[in-house]
């Protein structure tokens, strides 16, 4: 069997060395020279839009999938004559435009911060005003790991947050103070049957995921099963097949949806070690119609956490019995990611 992916990112390349095991072997579309995927997998060194690499990419795949939410929707579009897609271009749609995504959410009946959508300088002034300080200004698209976002805390601070959004459009949110940031994982498979990860709690440092703890502490059933209806809601309104990640605000009793990952997630990574089935293993399983694995931690609990720059002396890394090392083969820099660790307690 194999699959296309549109991205050969470090996700593409996750989601190839879970396949491995199965038989199931992965063509990338990759605009990037050297990719982290490119070890494991055929690479098709082309734009994600160009008509001969979308061919080459579907020509005699069983399957396309995607690793990451920006790619353009005219490629799922142009290939779904030829290979099946999924998940399909409905939920791009919805996680590449974040105003789209919340009035969607709210559609939904899922529970969001307020927000505007925002033009310019004097839209902008007017959410201020509306929703009161402080207002986190996101660009609508494009932004992640804290990108293309600022934070407002009065009209001082507009001029300058407007002009790092390089001219809008944008969305103003209020900000959501929030008890704890958390995330669900879950996956669909083509007949529509589910399955869930447990509830995760995440860390965040200038907004790029540091550490997630995995299962979250103190979750109540109430809230595990808020959190599940609104990911049940989103998975059969957009007839989604593959992995999806939800990452929410607690606010006591109560959840905030902030952001849609229609893909395999970072907040996902502890799974390779710590559940029965990991949620590489899983999308692949989705995708290609195979039965899900199950979801179920293996042991008390995981925590992962992300290499962000740099990569330390392997030793160094390996001096925890409990740890397992997942690199990228990327080149660091400052603010990217280019590994994780999972500790995980196995069980006795």
């Amino acid at each position: 069997m194999k699959v296309g992916v549109l991205g050969g990112g470090q996700l593409g390349r996750m989601l190839a060395l879970a396949g491995h095991r199965l038989g199931i072997r992965c063509r990338f579309l990759e605009p990037a020279e050297r990719p982290p995927a490119a070890a494991v997998g055929e690479v098709v060194r082309a734009a994600y839009d160009d008509p001969a690499g979308l061919d080459a990419l579907a020509d005699g795949v069983d399957v396309v999938t995607y690793e990451f939410e920006n790619v353009p929707v005219g490629a799922v579009q142009a290939l779904a004559p030829l290979v099946p897609v999924r998940p399909g271009p409905a939920a791009l749609e919805l996680a590449q435009d974040r105003l789209a995504e919340k009035d969607g959410l709210r559609a939904l009946g899922i529970d969001t911060a307020d927000y505007r959508a925002v033009g310019s300088e004097a839209e902008l002034n007017r959410a201020l005003a509306e929703l009161g300080a402080p207002v986190v200004l996101k660009a609508r698209r494009m932004g992640y790991d804290g990108k293309g976002q600022a934070i407002i805390h009065s009209g001082a601070d507009i001029a300058e947050a407007w002009s790092g959004l390089g001219g809008g459009p944008g969305i103003a949110e209020a900000f959501v103070p929030f008890d704890r940031e958390l995330s669900l994982v879950a996956v669909r498979g083509v007949g529509g049957d589910l399955a869930f990860y447990p509830l995760v709690e995440n860390h965040h440092d200038q907004g790029i995921l540091r550490t997630t703890i995995a299962p979250a502490p103190n979750i109540s059933a109430g809230l595990t099963e808020r959190a599940r209806a609104y990911v049940r809601a989103i998975l059969e309104s957009l007839d989604y097949v593959g992995v999806i990640a939800l990452e929410l605000f607690q606010v006591g009793d109560d959840l905030f949806a902030n952001e849609v990952a229609p893909r395999v997630h970072n907040s996902g990574h502890w799974t390779q070690d710590g559940a029965v089935t990991c949620q590489f293993e899983n999308h692949l399983r989705a995708v290609t119609g195979l039965p899900l694995g199950s979801t179920e931690p293996r042991g008390s609990g995981t925590v992962m956490t992300n290499l962000i720059g740099s990569v330390p002396e392997l030793p160094d890394l390996l001096a925890d019995p409990a740890a397992r090392v997942h690199l990228y083969a990327k080149t660091p820099r400052p603010g990217r990611k280019v590994g994780h660790v999972n500790v995980a307690e196995q069980p006795r």
